[in-house]
């Protein structure tokens, strides 16, 4: 199963390389300066090392261990290695809507059903997986001005495999004042889910799974064992110092993905007009999506505090809009430690081919091109609220807890629900707590 993840909304750690951050070696270098005195030897190793846990309330949790070593050479080359492990385990929604009365859904893999109580949103407690991941990427000066950088990434779970490159450029103006930076990368990424790929609007075959002709009719629901997808990213980056105490950032992104972008794991709830199921039938999303985003970030160091505030603002061609803010306050308590309050809000519209169920009716007579139920792509909003605290230890090595919660309520695009639906939670909230320890040597 592919880990769904989403930087942008503080969920779980990327599934692949962030571009931004590799895109932008001078602002992070910049930042860094502000954030933290400490240099770094030439010719040596430093390691980063965390854990990370996820738990949503009665649903997904997630476990992560992160391993990075960085080496920087004395002619200012830098080796950078990243070593990342998931395991996720729990109930994810399936997309069907919840009913006064007992449903049964066949599992993705068609060996075995399920059955969800009167009232309750259907979760598939198959959800679990392993991921392991490695990041590579190399760093170094062309000229006094120029700054090159180009990396690998591959990631490997049960039924997904993703590989990728990078490469940017960094060019340094007035006294390395302001820097202006171009990169991109390509991903390359192949599903293969248990069960195969599921027919677009197929209906969910329910029944006696030790029956004869089962897996012959489970079968005809299938296009085929597996599908794969390319992402293009392009990103523009711009960072000027303003003074001795403030620098800014502006990035630009334009991403291209191409190929599957269905989940084979979701399905929408076909109702009448009483809005009682009459039917389950897999979704079907467009091969195509490019997305923009045009980021903004300021950090700015008062005479002990550090400020980092941040806007984000994403638009598609599926629709989608979001809005980000992102704000963290470092606070020095003395003798090398602090605290780092974070509050972070988020706010997206739906797709427009996003549906929490589809009518009977309109279904029957005109079946639409696209359709999904997932609540990720509907609309939405969400906020983080969090607390970090650092210190120093052993011969000045970092050690750092975070602890955040994080709430995301989706919200009604406008759809009416007829019937029992009226009575239903059609939109359920999440909460989940973040826990992460980190270790610097």
């Amino acid at each position: 199963m592919q880990l769904i993840t989403d930087k942008q909304q503080g969920e779980i750690p990327e599934q692949k390389i962030n571009i931004k951050a590799a895109l932008t070696i001078a602002t992070t270098a910049l930042f860094a300066g502000i954030a933290q005195a400490d240099t770094l030897e030439e010719d040596n190793w430093e390691f980063d090392t965390a854990f990370l846990l996820y738990s949503e309330v009665d649903r997904v949790s997630a476990g992560e261990v992160i391993l990075n070593a960085k080496k920087t050479y004395a002619d200012e080359e830098v080796l950078n290695l990243k070593l990342t492990i998931d395991a996720l385990t729990g109930a994810s929604a399936n997309g069907a809507v919840a009913q006064p009365y007992v449903q049964t859904f066949t599992r993705p893999s068609g060996n075995g059903q399920y059955d969800i109580a009167a009232g309750d949103t259907p979760l598939d407690d198959t959800f679990h997986d392993t991921r392991v991941q490695l990041n590579a990427q190399w760093t170094q000066p062309i000229s006094s001005d120029y700054t090159g950088s180009a990396g690998i990434h591959i990631s490997k779970e049960y039924d997904y495999l993703s590989i990728g490159i990078n490469g940017n450029l960094a060019v340094d103006f007035l006294q390395k004042n302001t820097t202006f930076s171009i990169g991109a990368s390509y991903f390359q990424d192949t599903f293969t889910p248990e069960g195969g790929i599921p027919k677009p609007f197929a209906s969910m075959l329910i029944g006696d799974s030790s029956a004869p002709d089962w897996h012959e009719d489970f079968a005809k629901t299938r296009i085929g064992t597996e599908d794969d997808k390319t992402t293009t990213d392009v990103l523009l980056g711009f960072t000027q110092v303003i003074n001795r105490r403030m620098i800014m950032q502006f990035n630009y992104s334009y991403s291209m993905v191409d190929g599957y972008l269905t989940d084979p794991f979701k399905i929408l709830s076909i109702v009448n007009n009483e809005g009682l199921a009459q039917d389950y039938v897999y979704e079907n999303r467009p091969e195509q999506r490019i997305k923009q985003s045009a980021y903004l970030q300021s950090m700015y160091h008062f005479d002990t505090t550090v400020l980092d505030l941040s806007y984000r603002y994403m638009w598609d061609d599926w629709d989608i809009e979001s809005h980000t803010i992102d704000s963290r306050l470092r606070i020095p308590l003395g003798t090398g430690s602090y605290i780092q309050p974070h509050v972070r809000y988020y706010q997206q519209s739906a797709a427009n081919f996003y549906a929490p169920y589809l009518m009977q009716s309109d279904f029957e007579s005109h079946r639409p091109e696209f359709a999904s139920a997932d609540y990720r792509i509907g609309e939405m909003t969400a906020y983080t609220l969090g607390l970090k605290y650092g210190m120093k230890v052993n011969n000045g090595h970092d050690l750092s807890f975070r602890l955040e919660y994080y709430h995301q309520a989706p919200t009604d695009a406008g759809f009416e629900a007829p019937g029992v639906l009226a009575n239903e939670e059609l939109y359920p909230t999440i909460d989940a707590i973040i826990a992460q320890v980190t270790y610097s040597f």
